[in-house]
């Protein structure tokens, strides 16, 4: 970003809603809008864990959802798929298998997912049939677009947007910055 471009910043702060790993009190929160379908958005996913392991209680990670459904058709569904994998305690679980077999997310693939993870089959059904999850993940994508994301994935450091596009280094040299300074 030039100096002259306005700073992005996070619309909307962390939420019972989000998805959340590392401490609740840690120096810096990652916030990460992201799409299930994205390749890019998976080949930065180790790039979280590697983060999370280098700075073990200093990360306190946030995912939201921000399907880009023109490009990707199956990102909807797989969102809604992961919430429901979250409603019974598998949101990571799922969200790991959704990434590792990304070019599978149509509708019988995501039950299958659901079974592999160990969900309760009858109610991921019945979530999935009635869309139960769609308004949350539709939330996480309002929030997104009042943070001005156009595009996934969108990583906010203590709520300023982090430019990654020359590489997810950016991302580990900004969270770096931030701790030295906060010490």
């Amino acid at each position: 970003m030039s100096t002259n471009s306005p700073v992005v910043t996070l619309a909307l702060a962390l939420q019972p809603t989000d998805h959340l790993q590392g401490p609740e009190h840690a120096r810096v929160t990652l916030v990460e809008y992201d799409d299930f379908e994205c390749p890019t958005c998976k080949v930065a996913a180790p790039t979280i864990k590697m983060l999370l392991d280098q700075f073990p209680n200093q990360i306190r990670f946030a995912y939201r959802h921000f399907p880009l459904e023109d490009a990707h058709p199956h990102a909807l569904l797989a969102a809604e798929a992961s919430e429901s994998a979250a409603a019974q305690g598998s949101f990571w679980p799922m969200h790991d298998l959704l990434f590792r077999n990304q070019a599978h997310l149509k509708d019988k693939d995501l039950s299958r997912y659901a079974l592999e993870v160990g969900l309760d089959m009858a109610r991921y059904t019945a979530e999935m049939d009635d869309h139960i999850y769609l308004q949350r993940v539709r939330e996480h994508i309002d929030s997104g677009r009042r943070s001005h994301i156009r595009a996934t994935p969108t990583f906010f450091v203590n709520g300023v947007v982090q430019d990654i596009s020359f590489g997810m280094m950016a991302l580990e040299e900004r969270i770096r910055g931030v701790l030295r300074r906060e010490i």
